[in-house]
């Protein structure tokens, strides 16, 4: 009897410790997903009454009755621009400071800007990316080049933003790496120079190896961060100019809060949802033939 009155003690203990994050994930995160997909079935302007038209919202994205299409270019050409560069730099400086003195001060200096406001770090780089008189332009005249207009050429602003997130994403990245790079017993490359491996071949065959699941969980986290690229477009650009700089999140914003559609704004945000889920099960689906989790 004691142990039915002490277990049921236990359980409640933990129900009473569950309970604030369950809540907060059904409110937060199950809740606002069940309310999308029954909006999405509907024709609402968040006035009037809610009009069920049923699959009608899908029907409009797909057959271009809103600017799905282009906000989808953009956002997958604003990934293939920023993934890559932003694994490669970060693995790259990680490397380079992994064994220097004062690492600590190093990681906390690129790791601020991190945890800098999105609109400070995006107006400090309107102010450099202006084309008459901005640092970036002003540095370019120095070597003889002139600088484009970053944000008001429909050619140069996706690459501009992607700049800034690659910038601004550079020190988490890093710091991650060299979590990942700390943990590589030095007994291997020890052996390795033994036996006359130079240090390139010390990083193919033995760093990369073995920090694989690190590199796949930040390849995981920066595709789900480039499909959710937002603060850039709507602080810097507008969506502009031309729609050079619409994204995915930035149409779902514009249409429900501008436009007025909240029911194919639902609809938008689902297939953003569901275009995530997929790429992420197909990274998660290739990753046992090249991610190690032995060490």
């Amino acid at each position: 009897m004691d142990e039915i009155r002490k277990s049921t003690r236990d359980g409640a203990w933990a129900a009473l410790f569950l309970a604030p994050q369950v809540i907060g994930l059904i409110v937060f995160s199950i809740g606002p997903i069940i309310a999308a997909i029954v909006l999405s079935l509907f024709q609402w302007d968040a006035i009037g009454t809610p009009l069920f038209i049923g699959f009608q919202n899908f029907v409009d994205i797909f057959s271009g009755g809103s600017d799905f299409w282009i906000a989808l270019k953009n956002t997958l050409y604003y990934s293939v621009l920023t993934i890559p560069v932003a694994i490669i730099l970060a693995l790259v400086l990680a490397v380079l400071l992994n064994n220097v003195k004062g690492k600590m001060i190093y990681r906390t200096i690129y790791f601020m800007p991190q945890v800098t406001s999105s609109v400070a770090v995006c107006m400090i780089w309107l102010w450099m990316y202006n084309g008459d008189f901005g640092l970036i332009n002003q540095l370019l005249s120095y070597v003889g080049i002139k600088g484009p207009q970053w944000l008001t050429d429909t050619r140069w602003v996706m690459p501009a933003i992607a700049i800034l997130s690659i910038w601004w994403g550079l020190g988490y990245n890093m710091t991650i790496f060299l979590a990942g790079l700390q943990g590589i017993p030095r007994s291997y490359y020890e052996a390795a120079t033994i036996d006359g491996a130079n240090a390139m071949q010390q990083f193919r065959h033995i760093t990369l190896p073995l920090i694989s699941p690190t590199t796949f969980f930040l390849t995981i986290m920066a595709v789900i961060s480039s499909f959710q690229v937002f603060d850039q477009a709507y602080i810097m650009t507008g969506g502009g100019p031309a729609k050079a700089s619409t994204t995915l999140v930035y149409l779902v914003w514009n249409t429900a809060f501008q436009e007025f559609y909240m029911g194919r704004a639902s609809a938008i945000a689902l297939m953003l949802f569901v275009m995530i889920l997929i790429v992420t099960l197909i990274q998660f689906k290739f990753s046992d033939r090249w991610v190690n989790y032995e060490i």
